[in-house]
């Protein structure tokens, strides 16, 4: 909310990038404040293990210095567990069984795609296309169009108001403000649901080929039993009005979208780490 809104005096800024750590030293003060949130009296007791989600295709260079910053913030013990196993896990899929699993998730900064099976990871990838990528799409369309700027909230309010991924037979419009380019003051106008569909094309195009090719490359077992279970959606880019709709028609697959898909990763997070002993 303070992105774009602060003085001169206050920088708002951004510790993950993409789901990777953008500012080492900002990300380590930020986990030593979520540790004290949730270890109060820690006096008296050992430090917390911790367990970090991290992108399928985040490098070794990018998973070290995560547990670093973990370890530096107070950490007793670090683990690591890649985002679609976890957010899998918090969805209710069936990982342990001999069965295929397929989840997509789609976070802020990357798409997560995975085909789980016995506890393990038979495929995984991660685009980085996310919740960002949809609102930069948004900007740019405003820009290009309107001859406007508008700031990051705006558009995430835009996407979240009459965002869609596939052509309904409603038409949702919203009345937007942003700052004329040509004569420097603001301006308002109305931009609707079907312009916003053709603005996410390009991230949309990008998450639909992700999940395609995770189907080209599934073995054929497992491959039968996603196209007999479907696949779920994760991840706050789930929420998105008709995705799963969109990937249905695209792949001819069942697609369902987890309960409260936003904390699907958080919550299998949290329950790998009561596995771990």
């Amino acid at each position: 909310l303070m992105l774009g809104r602060t003085p001169g005096n206050i920088q708002a800024i951004r510790p993950m990038k993409d789901g990777v750590i953008a500012d080492f030293y900002v990300t380590e003060k930020m986990l030593q404040h979520f540790i004290k949130q949730v270890h109060n009296n820690s006096f008296f007791r050992p430090s917390p293990r911790v367990l970090v989600c991290v992108p399928v295709g985040a490098t070794q260079v990018e998973r070290r210095a995560i547990r670093e910053s973990a370890m530096g913030a107070g950490a007793r013990e670090v683990y690591l567990i890649e985002e679609p196993m976890a957010a899998a896990i918090g969805a209710g899929l069936p990982v342990s069984e001999a069965t295929g699993s397929m989840v997509v998730d789609i976070g802020g900064g990357t798409t997560e795609v995975a085909i789980i099976s016995l506890n393990g990871v038979v495929y995984s990838s991660s685009v980085r296309i996310g919740g960002d990528k949809f609102d930069d799409a948004i900007i740019n369309y405003v820009r290009r169009n309107y001859g406007s700027l508008i700031g990051e909230a705006t558009a995430e309010r835009i996407k979240h108001t009459i965002g869609t991924a596939y052509p309904g037979d409603e038409v949702l419009e919203i009345e937007v403000r942003g700052r004329n380019l040509a004569e420097g003051v603001p301006r308002s106008f109305t931009l609707n649901s079907n312009e916003i569909l053709e603005a996410l094309q390009e991230p949309l195009s990008g998450i639909v080929s992700a999940v395609m090719v995770a189907l080209e490359q599934s073995p054929p077992e497992l491959a039968s039993d996603i196209s007999e279970r479907g696949m779920v959606l994760t991840g706050g880019g789930a929420l998105l009005r008709d995705l799963d709709r969109l990937l249905m028609q695209e792949t001819g697959i069942p697609v369902m979208v987890a309960e409260d898909p936003l904390t699907c990763v958080a919550r299998g997070g949290g329950k790998a780490l009561e596995m771990i002993k």
